[in-house]
């Protein structure tokens, strides 16, 4: 452990000193809370020691500018007797501990050996969460065919760099969730993860979304806002669809990219950011840069390290693996199986929605099932009768609901044409009625009488 003991009195920081090196421990000395400050801002330490009452810088004052330099840092402050209400004060402000003079030796040790104590669980626990939080990646990363071996073996290499990376792949592929495993095995994994959807915000509106804005740039704007990259500051920031950015907001982007600062809209001062970019597509940025629509230069700077996600149809090995998982996560803690029969029929289908697709099915399955166990008859009867690739599908979405809102609507009308009798509207359903009322909670739905 290395230690910064700050103490006005020069006899005692010699005697401190000398019983601390006595002790094994490495000691460095400051005669002010300013020449502490200095020590601390161009060395890391694991402890500071320091006298409460010092001229030019008290230890309270310290404490909180040395917590700012260096957080992890442990404090344990020395007070009289006069000031121990101050000590406590400090110690509801992040110091460690404090002792009182006179203290003995063994008061001083053991109060140290705490925080060397403490010190090793933090770094204990950070390192058991980043294990777990590697296991948990690999969980949501289901897959054991060829191609997705391949994909999660380039994330083991990539993610612990910051390399910009260039996520590719259909709709629904889990391009997301590649790149929250990409942040989770990374250095970077205690800091934010942000996700913004390039397509899903109003042009009007992206620029502030992303870079934030001042007080006053526009109306409406009647506070600071921070965008998300200053958010995501020391993290990691997936910008989702990046196709669909307007050229003027890709120059800006680029600009990031190269100098690793930020302008908010109605700032007059740059802002450098630490954060490591993902961009996902699910179109061709290569026919977007050929058609004009997407600056080549910027391209390249998204195309570091290209991530090529494979559809469903490339890795049909993996369909029964990850049935079983959303069966299990669907089905709440009912004890569910597949019919062989069942699972060749997923394995045949063409899953143009990818496992967005296959997930959504399996939901839907295990909530309206028959049984415990899902057959071929549990399939919706309009299965891999619509693919949304064909000519002349309903492309503005003005016809598409949600997995949910089908389901609340089916539960309605059944509860409707019952009078609201919940045994018989699961027997209409054709589900067991505690399902019912566990959807009847979910969706808030009751007797509008």
């Amino acid at each position: 452990m290395k230690i910064l003991l700050a103490d006005d009195d020069s006899s005692v920081r010699r005697v401190l000193q000398f019983k601390l090196e006595k002790k094994g421990f490495k000691v460095d000395t400051a005669a002010d809370g300013l020449q502490a400050l200095e020590a601390i801002k161009s060395a890391p330490y694991d402890l500071l020691l320091s006298d409460i009452r010092m001229p030019k810088m008290d230890g309270i004052e310290l404490l909180n500018e040395a917590k700012a330099a260096q957080p992890a840092i442990k404090v344990i402050l020395i007070t009289a007797h006069a000031t121990v209400n101050q000590a406590v004060q400090a110690v509801k402000l992040g110091a460690f501990d404090y002792i009182t003079k006179p203290f003995e030796d063994e008061e001083l040790f053991v109060a140290i050996e705490k925080a060397l104590q403490f010190e090793k669980l933090e770094s204990e626990n950070k390192r058991l969460r980043g294990k777990l939080k590697k296991v948990e990646s690999d969980k949501k990363l289901i897959g054991a065919s060829k191609p997705f071996r391949q994909l999660k073996s380039m994330i083991h290499k990539i993610a612990d760099t910051d390399a910009t990376i260039l996520v590719t792949g259909e709709s629904g592929t889990g391009k997301e969730v590649v790149a929250r495993t990409i942040h989770q095995e990374s250095a970077r994994a205690e800091q934010e993860f942000i996700a913004v959807n390039c397509a899903a915000i109003p042009r009007e509106l992206i620029e502030s979304e992303l870079f934030g804005h001042t007080k006053g740039a526009f109306t409406g704007a009647v506070r600071d806002k921070k965008g998300k990259f200053e958010l995501a500051d020391e993290g990691t920031l997936l910008l989702d669809e990046v196709s669909e950015l307007a050229i003027d907001l890709q120059a800006k982007l680029l600009r990031v990219l190269q100098e690793n600062v930020i302008e908010a809209v109605g700032a007059e001062v740059l802002r450098p950011v630490d954060v490591r970019l993902i961009a996902a597509s699910n179109v061709d940025l290569r026919a977007r840069v050929r058609s004009g629509k997407f600056r080549e230069d910027l391209f390249y700077r998204l195309n570091v390290v290209p991530l090529q996600v494979p559809s469903l149809r490339e890795r049909r090995d993996d369909i029964p693996l990850l049935a079983r998982e959303f069966v299990r996560k669907y089905s709440e803690q009912d004890e569910i199986s597949l019919d062989p029969k069942l699972v060749d029929k997923l394995m045949e289908h063409d899953w143009p929605g990818n496992v967005r697709e296959l997930e959504n099915l399996i939901a839907r399955m295990a909530i309206l099932r028959r049984g415990n166990k899902l057959t071929t008859k549990d399939l919706p009867e309009d299965f891999g009768q619509f693919d949304p690739r064909d000519e002349g599908h309903d492309s503005d979405g003005e016809n598409q609901v949600t997995l949910e809102e089908a389901e609340r609507k089916m539960i309605v009308e059944a509860l409707e044409k019952t009078g609201w009798n919940k045994t018989k509207a699961a027997k209409r359903l054709d589900i067991p009625r505690h399902v019912l009322i566990y959807r009847l909670k979910k969706f808030e739905i009751e007797n509008p009488e």
